[in-house]
């Protein structure tokens, strides 16, 4: 296995590193954790699940082959730096750049652009005919200031964060105000730790925000919605993104005409914006969570989204399933959603 370490968004405290996880668990990668630093994941792994964390991920901002971590000092950075064979990872003739990243307010005292510089130059005079390009390099050296440490390596991916926005509920051609952003969406699908080939359900498919992330993981998408408007809206979205899906039904999710599914990945409707048919979102979740059940094997997950005061954690034990984990996910003044995520058992 090798030394990696993530660099994650900030955007939510505990789902980005909620979802390494699951998406390493989900491809099968063996892993093990070394140290959750702020922003930062470092752990062991075969350097292949970089290629996975690339292709899924909503949250990881990079991925780095780690090469030292240490103080956030500079006589302790440049003592390991020399501590470092780069000629092992920097090939003759290569060009290279240096860039270092602070979380937060972290290390306040070194500043990141000298800190390139001193670096820049000791891999430059401990390798053979490399040279600096800052603009195209061959080899991208990244380290993150945080938590009082520098953790620094050879950058392996960084992720394209335009491809969420420009999937975001305004950029579809079907809207509805309480759609799911497709980050959350796709962070949602990690989460319930399916696989590409999978069948995924989303019994409260609203504008398609989940299957369209689902099917761009690789899974084959089923959606159900019992308005009309709503399943026609999502598969003019699908249809936009070139997601064919397994089906798209308009039925009450409380009674799902199905045999088998792989995993529930849904965002029930609630909210001033959303239509809940004169039944309460309490009741939709627990009907759901009922009708779900028989078409799931043990060990299968569903990771579903409530505001925080339904108190899903409970209402999902009381329906007979395991409750694995939850995140919580500020929205306004009045929403709080709790990403929740439930094993049969």
């Amino acid at each position: 296995m090798a030394k990696l370490f993530f660099l994650l968004s900030g955007e939510n405290e505990t789902l980005p590193a909620a979802e390494l996880k699951a998406i390493l668990e989900a491809e099968g990668f063996a892993f093990e954790v070394k140290e959750q630093l702020d922003q930062v994941v470092r752990l062991d792994a075969a350097k292949d699940s970089v290629k996975a964390v690339h292709r899924r991920s909503a949250y990881t901002r990079t991925c780095v082959l780690e090469l030292f971590a240490c103080e956030a000092e500079e006589t302790a950075i440049m003592k390991s730096a020399e501590s470092v064979d780069f000629r092992s990872v920097l090939g003759e003739g290569e060009s290279f750049a240096v860039r270092v990243r602070r979380v937060k307010e972290y290390a306040g005292k070194i500043g990141t652009v000298p800190l390139e510089g001193k670096l820049g130059k000791h891999v430059l005079h401990s390798t053979t005919k490399t040279r600096v390009n800052l603009r195209k390099p061959d080899k991208t050296f990244f380290g993150v200031l945080t938590s009082g440490k520098l953790v620094f390596g050879l950058r392996l991916a960084e992720m394209e964060i335009k491809t969420f926005s420009e999937r975001r509920p305004r950029k579809k051609p079907f809207f509805h105000p309480s759609a799911m952003p497709s980050k959350l969406a796709r962070c949602m699908v990690n989460l319930a730790r399916a696989r590409s080939g999978e069948l995924v359900l989303d019994p409260f498919c609203g504008t398609g925000s989940a299957l369209i992330e689902a099917a761009f993981v690789g899974c084959r998408v089923l959606g159900f919605d019992v308005q009309r408007r709503m399943a026609e809206g999502t598969r003019r979205n699908l249809r936009y993104f070139g997601v064919d899906a397994e089906g798209l039904v308009i039925a009450d999710s409380r009674k799902l005409p199905l045999i088998r599914i792989d995993h529930v990945v849904t965002d029930p409707p609630y909210g001033k914006s959303a239509t809940t048919m004169k039944s309460t979102t309490k009741q939709l979740v627990e009907g759901v969570l009922s009708s779900a059940w028989p078409l799931l094997s043990v060990g299968q997950l569903i990771c579903i989204a409530s505001p925080k005061t339904l108190n899903i954690s409970r209402v999902g034990a009381e329906s007979g399933y395991k409750h694995l984990e939850s995140h919580f996910t500020y929205v306004h003044r009045t929403l709080t959603r709790e990403i929740a995520v439930f094993e049969k058992t």
